[in-house]
């Protein structure tokens, strides 16, 4: 599977979709009060099969809800249904059932196999309309889905599932592996030595997000003056989304070109944001694993994660000894057996490094090369 992302041009006629968005957040909370009504009867889960029938019997009534597609009617009862699965699975680990959302803040509809149709160039026919997006990019593909999304700003994008099977094999150019290790003040410490800081962007845009929400909070609510200073922070917050993303493409591409294997610890984000909040959350370190993943796979190179729990930090690389207790203030400590000095963060890069190739099945590694250099 692959996304393809395209801006819809900005026209009046936009607003029918952005009133199928609405129409589809409605039918989205009156699905939830349902499950919620059903539950409180009978003490049973709701079939995703019998919601889909008794909506499709209200949306002939409701004149409002006709506006959204009966197959983007349908995905909303099947992510429900999804949602209400993981919450059945996973509820002891602290997930929650999915609620209510307010209907000006959701997000988008989904038309699977009809609904829409492609018109050539840069037109497509959703409903009875015809619109207009920028081709930044030829749709090969067979297409499986077609998403309309509305961002806080009131733009409209068209997110499209194609199904992509060049799926490359692994494929070793440069021979190296490198382990790297996350931290707060130093956003990657590689193996080789090399450290890479992180721009921080939210906290190079704090002052202008607090006067952003400063000059929101004063606006009388429901005012053109308060929906204008929404839109300002939105502006801001998606500034700081975009310029981030952009140098997590450009920091991936940058080490797929340098490494073959790229091995990375597996972190609890949840924790860590429970300790240091904002900070963690400026990193993002989530998204970059995402986008990280996702080059590697086209270029052919492997990205490897070692157990969250192997001491990293308290191993000396040098002997192998493990500490049994390391301070988190500790950035340097001596190993008692080898007498070697290691920094925090670069001894943990490299066992990450050394437990990560040993995971590697370097069955054809051996034919592309006689030796990988470490």
């Amino acid at each position: 599977m692959k996304t393809l992302k395209f801006k819809l041009y900005s026209h009046k006629r936009n607003r029918y979709l952005k009133r199928s968005i609405n129409a589809a957040g409605v039918i989205y909370n009156h699905c939830i009060a349902l499950h919620k009504r059903y539950y409180r009867r009978w003490g049973k889960h709701l079939n995703c099969a019998k919601l889909q029938a008794h909506i499709a019997k209200l949306r002939k009534r409701k004149e409002f809800w006709q506006s959204v597609g009966s197959q983007a009617v349908q995905d909303i009862c099947q992510r429900i249904e999804k949602a209400y699965q993981l919450f059945f699975k996973h509820n002891k680990n602290g997930c929650c059932p999915p609620n209510f959302k307010k209907v000006k803040k959701y997000k988008s509809f989904t038309l699977k196999q009809a609904g829409y149709k492609f018109l050539g160039g840069n037109r497509v026919k959703i409903g009875s309309r015809v619109y207009q997006y920028w081709n930044s990019r030829e749709i090969e593909a067979k297409i499986k889905t077609l998403t309309i999304k509305r961002t806080p700003l009131g733009e409209l994008f068209m997110v499209i599932v194609v199904d992509s099977s060049d799926e490359p094999e692994i494929k070793f150019t440069t021979g190296k592996i490198a382990g790297f290790d996350f931290g707060l003040k130093t956003f990657l410490t590689c193996s080789d030595g090399t450290n890479i800081e992180s721009p921080q962007f939210f906290k190079q845009s704090l002052n202008a997000i607090k006067k952003a929400c400063s000059n929101h909070s004063r606006k009388l609510k429901g005012s053109s003056n308060r929906e204008r200073a929404r839109k300002n922070l939105a502006r801001n917050h998606e500034d700081i989304a975009n310029r981030r993303t952009d140098w997590f493409w450009k920091l991936a591409h940058e080490l797929t070109n340098k490494f073959d294997v790229l091995c990375f610890e597996t972190l609890n984000l949840k924790g860590m944001k429970l300790l240091w909040g904002r900070k963690v959350s400026d990193l993002a370190l989530r998204d970059f694993l995402d986008i990280l993943e996702w080059v590697a796979k086209k270029k052919g190179k492997q990205v490897v994660y070692i157990d969250q729990w192997y001491p990293s930090s308290k191993t000396c690389s040098s002997c192998g000894h493990i500490l049994e207790s390391l301070d988190l203030s500790v950035r340097e400590w001596r190993c008692p057996s080898c007498q070697s000095v290691n920094g925090r963060d670069d001894n943990a890069a490299r066992n990450i490094q050394a437990v990560g190739a040993s995971t590697v099945e370097l069955g054809d590694v051996s034919r592309a090369m006689p030796a990988i250099a470490v």
